[in-house]
């Protein structure tokens, strides 16, 4: 839709859904920085469309908590903050041990096949440069977990913190380091579930989320 930044949302949505969704991934996958000013006609010259969907675009974003007002300089992409972090994996810890709990009672034999191909292709992509591609790679394993519980209303609130999220785990997955201990994780949540064993699950599950908050939490001190 425009150059410099990258979309894959289907066009024959609404237009303001196609503004909104493409400033949203742009803001998630990291091609709008923290602190970015979001300037409604320079992002209209380069998307192609008035200013009306985007200035919809943005509100809904400040909504979201990924933009937000500053007195003066207007809309800016919000900052990752340790509060951001902490609340959202306070969320996802709570919610992943509920998924992987059910999982391990009603995974099927497709799915779990499709888990050990996920676990595999993260193992495989560990030494990548490309960190959009590895963690597109630790996301599909997770929604996989997710899929099997056969519960439509965990997996969109699922859907939706591993969303935001995304900023985080990429600044986790920049660490070489952080990716071999990732790959030892999915490792211990997919033979847990295979086996039915919801307390090695859990015990994996909670190691993989403290693992990954101390890391980003490093991360954004420095």
């Amino acid at each position: 839709m425009s150059k410099g930044i990258h979309t894959t949302i289907n066009e024959y949505l609404p237009l303001r859904d196609v503004v909104f969704q493409t400033l949203r991934q742009a803001i998630l996958y990291g091609e709008l920085k923290p602190g970015e000013r979001l300037m409604e006609i320079h992002l209209a010259e380069r998307l192609g469309v008035s200013r009306t969907p985007i200035r919809e675009a943005i509100r809904k974003l400040e909504l979201e908590g990924l933009v937000e007002m500053i007195p003066r300089r207007g809309a800016v992409v919000a900052s990752i903050t340790e509060k951001d972090l902490k609340d959202v994996l306070e969320v996802r810890r709570t919610l992943e041990l509920l998924a992987c709990d059910v999982a391990c009672e009603r995974i099927t034999p497709e799915l779990l096949e499709e888990l050990k191909e996920a676990k595999e292709e993260f193992g495989y992509l560990k030494e990548t440069e490309d960190v959009n591609r590895l963690a597109d790679a630790d996301v599909r394993f997770h929604e996989i977990i997710y899929m099997a519980t056969g519960n439509d209303r965990l997996i969109s609130i699922l859907n939706n913190l591993r969303e935001q999220m995304y900023r985080y785990r990429l600044e986790y997955l920049k660490d070489k380091g952080s990716r071999e201990q990732l790959d030892k994780e999915h490792q211990e949540i997919y033979l847990g579930i295979k086996n039915g064993d919801k307390e090695t699950v859990s015990a994996a599950v909670c190691i993989h989320i403290d693992n990954q908050e101390r890391a980003i939490l490093a991360g954004l001190r420095e």
